[in-house]
């Protein structure tokens, strides 16, 4: 059965002190329906992607009906989806399913986060839940190991700043990944300047600031090797798709409407530390290509999962689109940067557009909708036809421990 997204709605994201989850919903959602031209009495079942409400605001239960509340949505079943920063790419499989079932023609996928808390200490809490806790030395053993053989030096050791669980988890993986391939600071940095360029365009991205290698690589120290702008931040935002089948799309504008040729959630923690290769994004991504019977080649651009810098040089190699150990010299290269022949996060990626990360699988949907309608304006991609989205959560082993492929098609 063939699945479209029929409209999309995603509020700007940031820090926005003055606003709730459910006033972020609604806009969200409000925002689809109007793109789809449809009534709230049109969606058949509703899908609430959010991973940390409960950690901050003590919400741990029926979140997405109480966001929805004042919305005009009928008496349908609204499903919470909690899987870390896959949340809102899990609602949105879940929704396509779910239509796939014949339980309905229209559903609405939405990924929504209020993260930002007048106590930091709170905000940090969001990340404590999406890896192994109860074996906490365990994981940080194996991290540390993981990276030995590219220590912190001792002088940028003493100049790191307070930062979340997961931003160690992503030096450890580019320590191996430097040390095995040598790759360099200097290629992380050109990536995070890339994505901070795309996001200038972006009048939703948190933040709209251009930077060089060079300013990026003298900014506040993170996480050795990581500086504060090749980091995301800590976000609130809502992001929500319209998804469809063919009834579905009959009362819609087709030529809008955007095809799903793939989608594919597995989870991730099984393979050795050194066993690259068997990464679980290049078996969902090889998965997902299969569905699509597509490869790299096809692909015009992508939006994927960059906490951090690194994650965009680290997907690069695992979606197929450079040799493994090749990100970073695909990154300098210019390939990935608008105009170049395999665009990565033109929105901006999670560390300049944001990362409120039970929404950010749906924005990375919002970004791509809008590529493949030729609706992006100054960060267009000429030509885009097709288009990936990799979104992974969570850590389990030394991967995320659940990951989400999603190719789309732009309307005939």
């Amino acid at each position: 059965m063939d699945i479209w997204i029929a409209g999309i709605g995603m509020t700007r994201f940031g820090r926005h002190a003055d606003r709730s989850l459910r006033n972020l919903t609604e806009d969200a959602v409000t925002g689809a329906l109007v793109d789809a031209g449809l009534a709230s009495r049109d969606i058949g079942a509703a899908f609430f992607g959010n991973a940390v409400q409960g950690a901050i605001e003590g919400q741990y239960g029926i979140r997405g009906q109480i966001a929805l509340r004042d919305t005009a949505l009928g008496p349908i079943p609204i499903v919470n989806v909690e899987n870390a920063c896959a949340s809102a790419t899990t609602a949105l499989h879940l929704a396509i399913n779910h239509i796939r079932s014949g339980s309905c023609d229209i559903a609405l996928a939405i990924g929504a986060e209020k993260m930002v808390h007048p106590d930091s200490a709170v905000s940090m809490t969001a990340f404590e839940g999406s890896w192994e806790r109860g074996d906490r030395d365990r994981v940080i053993g194996r991290l540390t190991e993981l990276g030995r053989n590219t220590p912190t030096p001792a002088d940028a050791l003493a100049r790191e700043t307070p930062h979340s669980v997961f931003m160690d988890v992503y030096a450890a993986f580019a320590k191996w990944h430097m040390a095995e391939y040598g790759t360099t600071m200097e290629q992380i940095a050109a990536i995070a300047a890339k994505n901070h360029g795309h996001s200038v365009h972006n009048d939703r991205a948190q933040f709209r600031k251009a930077f060089s290698v060079e300013e990026i690589l003298r900014a506040r120290l993170i996480a050795w090797p990581f500086t504060l702008p090749m980091c995301s931040a800590i976000s609130d935002g809502a992001a929500a798709a319209v998804v469809c089948n063919a009834a579905g799309l009959a009362k819609v504008n087709r030529a809008r409407a955007v095809k799903v040729r793939a989608a594919v959630l597995m989870h991730g923690g099984r393979r050795a530390p050194t066993d690259y290769a068997s990464h679980i994004s290049r078996t969902a991504s090889a998965r997902a290509y299969e569905i699509a019977g597509l490869g790299p080649e096809h692909i015009d651009l992508v939006e994927c999962h960059d906490a951090t810098a690194f994650g965009e040089l680290q997907q690069s190699e695992l979606l197929g689109f450079a040799e493994l150990g090749d990100g970073g010299a695909l990154a300098v290269s210019g390939a990935t940067t608008l105009g170049g022949s395999i665009p990565f996060n033109p929105s901006g990626g999670l560390e300049s557009r944001g990362h409120p990360i039970g929404a950010t699988g749906l924005a990375q949907t919002f970004e791509l909708v809008t590529q493949l309608r030729g609706e992006a304006g100054p960060r267009q991609v000429d030509g885009a036809r097709i288009a990936l989205a990799e979104n992974g959560g969570g850590l389990m082993g030394v991967e995320e421990a659940a990951i989400g492929i999603t190719i789309y098609e732009a309307a005939s």
